[in-house]
C-alpha cells in the first residue's frame, strides 16, 4: 500500500478516536490523492467492506503510419500498397502468361505480385519507414500456386490462388499490423494476372487460357524474399501513375 495516510478501519467507519476523516499529507502524489478520495467516499461509511478500484486493461499501442510522418516531409498523402515479389525467374514466367491474356482481352500491364497490405494513404517518408520496420520482422517464406480463379471487379479479374499457409497469412498479418491496415474481408493470397472489366464469359475464357499458356503453373512453388512499396492510385485504371517506391529484402534469421 502507498504510504499515504491511515485508512478507515475494517468495519468501514471513520476512526472512532478522531471522529473525522483521515488526514491527507500535503506532499501526496496525484495517484495517492485519488486513492485517498476514493477510500473516503460516502459509500465507504455504509459498507462493511471496501469496494476495490476497478482494474484497467491496456492494449499495446502501435503508432499509425501518419504518426510516423517526418514533419519536414511536405509531400502529399498518396495511396500505397505493399507487394510480395516473386523471384525474377518466376516473374518472367508469370509475365508470359499475363502478356498472353492481355493480347486476347486487353488491360494494363503491371508487375506480378501478391498483395500483402492493401491500399492505404500516407506520405512517402512514413510509408518507407514503416516498410523497413515491418520487413525486419518477416523471414523469407514459400508461396504455392493452387489454382486459377476469376473475380468480380477490375483488380481481381483473373488471378492465381496461393495456398493460405500459416507463414503466408502471418506475413500479411504482421505487415498489416505495422501499417494499421484493417481488412474488410478475410485475406485471400493471390497473384493477379489480368486486370479488366470483362463479362463473366470473357473471364472464364481467360481463366481457361492460363493452362494453355503454362500447363505446369499449378503447383508452382517459389520463395518470397522481397517486399515492395508501390504507389498505387486505384482510381487510375491505366496504372500510368503506379510507381515502385522501395524494396526490402527479407533476411533469414
Amino acid at each position: 500500500m502507498d504510504p499515504l495516510v491511515s485508512v478507515p478501519s475494517v468495519q468501514g467507519t471513520v476512526p472512532a478516536e478522531h471522529g473525522e476523516l483521515p488526514h491527507l499529507r500535503r506532499d501526496a502524489s496525484p495517484r495517492q490523492q485519488s486513492i485517498f478520495h476514493y477510500a473516503c467516499a460516502s459509500p465507504l461509511r455504509h459498507s462493511p467492506r471496501l469496494t476495490p478500484l476497478p482494474r484497467l486493461r491496456f492494449e499495446p499501442h502501435r503508432r499509425s503510419v501518419s504518426a510516423r510522418m517526418d514533419p519536414t516531409d511536405q509531400s502529399p498523402e498518396e495511396v500505397y500498397s505493399v507487394w510480395a515479389l516473386p523471384p525474377e525467374p518466376v516473374r518472367d514466367r508469370l509475365r508470359h502468361i499475363m502478356e498472353g491474356l492481355r493480347a486476347a482481352h486487353g488491360g494494363p500491364a503491371f508487375e506480378p505480385h501478391a498483395t500483402v497490405v492493401g491500399d492505404f494513404r500516407s506520405r512517402r517518408s512514413a510509408a518507407i519507414e514503416v516498410l523497413h520496420t515491418a520487413a525486419a520482422g518477416v523471414q523469407p517464406y514459400t508461396a504455392r500456386v493452387t489454382g486459377v480463379a476469376r473475380g468480380t471487379f477490375f483488380y481481381q479479374c483473373v488471378y492465381l490462388l496461393l495456398e493460405p499457409t500459416p507463414e503466408v497469412v502471418a506475413a500479411s498479418d504482421h505487415c498489416c499490423g505495422h501499417f494499421g491496415y484493417k481488412r474488410k474481408t478475410p485475406y485471400m493470397p493471390h497473384v493477379s494476372i489480368l486486370y479488366g472489366d470483362l463479362t463473366d464469359e470473357e473471364k472464364e475464357e481467360a481463366r481457361k487460357k492460363v493452362e494453355e499458356l503454362d500447363k505446369d503453373i499449378f503447383g508452382l512453388e517459389f520463395e518470397i524474399s522481397d517486399l515492395a512499396l508501390y504507389r498505387t492510385d486505384t482510381a487510375d485504371k491505366s496504372l500510368e501513375s503506379w510507381e515502385l517506391v522501395e524494396v526490402c529484402h527479407l533476411e533469414k534469421k
